[in-house]
């Protein structure tokens, strides 16, 4: 017998609900962005509906730029949502901190049936019987204040102690079937009474967050793995909650792995590679990033890494995630994202470098002609070669310099052979007299001078003129950026470098 036994379930023919609910503090993480995506897929998945509610009642650490920072990071991404705050909906408000009335409301209900109690205990004053009757002072709130008599409360009051309302947790096993884990037991008597409001009157999350599930019809709750231990406490609130009008089924739980770092340890928001917005810094686009993200704990198949959002959402099944922990492992995610790189139009890989270019400072916040013109010509030649959007900058910003400002990177000036001058001479005698400026007459002219010339080996023949040229020792295919470069210009850089 399970403690959910009189309260509906939701079915197979239920609507799907879910919802995303974050608390508005510091900057977006990837293990809640692999939440969001989850319960986003799953949503789109079965033309069900996503909820996006901000739970911001805990005025000392939410803020506004967290809140904006998150509404930046899913719209970057493509999440969506159908309900919830900026879009609006049945159910608004969508943000905690606006729905305290009808909180006040349910406290009022839940009191009203016997479900609370007051409870007058102090922290300290259960950690003393804890240790009086030689029990673990970790095992929590001990239940004393359940039965307390009149006489008893009429002494806390008269203290001037104001009391917290806790709920009455069943004296019976809690059973129930998670999403992603199987069905998973919590015995009778493991779980304490715990607070919903505060002696203050404030409501709890432990409050809060199972009335605005099941007032907004949430059927399935996908969160995180650490918040696991609190499910047995919602749904013997689900209960109460149920028979005093305010919920009408108990929805699904389904608990998502943990998403790892190095070492094998829980990735830390600390963690740089748990930021976000350092990944869309560093140039990973949204294709990728969610590509990778969601195999964090699910995969399209045993042997398919790369596929599209599309066919995440036509695929994804929250019965399919794996309940083991998911490593997050960078070289994976930028190989990935790599490949999505490859996958982009011309056109659209071309317009997605300019922010970066901008960033870094090669172009300015206007593309000036010329600067349209080059990034259109160059902008196919690094697309193969790059994993991540914020190379970009390094490899190209050669091409948008004045000839006298190109700056030669120390590698590459290490590289020069002993007799550069020379090279650069016969690569200028060559050039000079070339009529159709393309690769191919380049090379051409080039091999001729350099490697028949002067019979240097070809993987060492053209070392000079690309650092010349760039300023670097590995750029984007050097006849093409000669090309693009122009006669003069190239020319111009020949002559005016010197090893």
């Amino acid at each position: 017998m399970t403690i959910a036994a009189s309260i509906p379930t939701v079915t197979a023919e239920t609507p799907v609900r879910v919802r995303f609910c974050p608390s508005p503090t510091g900057t977006p993480h990837v293990g809640l962005i692999r939440t969001a995506l989850f319960n986003w897929a799953y949503a789109r998945h079965t033309q069900g509906k996503l909820i996006f509610r901000i739970e911001d009642t805990d005025a000392k650490r939410d803020s506004e730029e967290s809140y904006l920072q998150l509404l930046d990071g899913l719209n970057w991404l493509g999440i969506t949502w159908d309900e919830g705050v900026e879009v609006g909906g049945p159910h608004a408000p969508y943000r905690q901190s606006q729905r305290g009335d009808i909180y006040q409301d349910v406290i009022k209900k839940l009191v009203a049936g016997g479900y609370v109690y007051e409870s007058y205990s102090t922290p300290e004053e259960v950690e003393a019987r804890h240790k009086a009757a030689g029990r673990d002072v970790k095992l929590g709130y001990d239940n004393f204040d359940r039965e307390l008599s009149e006489e008893q409360i009429a002494a806390f009051k008269s203290e001037g102690r104001r009391p917290a309302l806790r709920l009455r947790m069943p004296d019976t096993d809690i059973t129930f079937t998670d999403l992603v884990r199987g069905e998973i037991t919590f015995k009778a008597g493991s779980v304490p009474d715990y607070a919903l409001v505060r002696p203050n009157g404030a409501p709890l999350y432990t409050l809060v967050n199972p009335v605005d599930d099941a007032l907004m019809g949430v059927t399935h709750v996908l969160r995180g793995e650490d918040i696991l231990s609190s499910t047995p406490r919602q749904i013997a609130l689900y209960q109460a909650l149920f028979e005093i009008g305010v919920a009408e089924y108990l929805p699904l739980f389904g608990h998502l792995p943990y998403v790892m770092g190095a070492g094998n340890k829980k990735l830390s928001k600390r963690d740089p590679e748990s930021s976000l917005f350092l990944h869309r810094d560093h140039g990973f686009i949204p294709e990728g990033l969610l590509n990778y993200l969601s195999l964090l704990g699910w995969s399209l198949s045993a042997d398919e890494d790369i596929f599209s959002v599309d066919q995440l959402v036509e695929r994804f099944d929250i019965h399919d995630v794996l309940g083991n922990p998911a490593r997050f492992d960078i070289k994976k995610a930028e190989a990935i994202n790599g490949t999505h790189v490859r996958m982009l139009e011309a056109a659209d890989f071309r317009n997605r470098l300019v922010p970066y270019l901008q960033a870094a400072g090669v172009v300015g916040p206007q593309l000036t002609a010329r600067e349209e013109e080059i990034l259109t010509e160059a902008a196919p030649l690094v697309q193969e070669r790059i994993t991540l959007l914020g190379e970009a900058p390094e490899m190209l910003s050669f091409l948008f310099k004045n000839d006298d400002a190109v700056d030669v990177a120390e590698d590459a000036r290490k590289g020069l052979p002993e007799n550069v001058d020379e090279v650069l001479d016969s690569a200028v005698a060559a050039l000079e007299p070339v009529q159709d400026w393309t690769a191919e007459d380049i090379q051409a002219a080039l091999k001729a001078a350099l490697v028949e010339g002067l019979g240097i080996k070809p993987r060492f023949a053209f070392g000079p003129v690309r650092t010349a040229v760039s300023g670097r020792r590995i750029s984007p295919p050097l006849f093409e950026s000669m090309v693009i470069l122009g006669k003069d210009s190239s020319l111009a850089r020949l002559k005016a470098f010197r090893g």
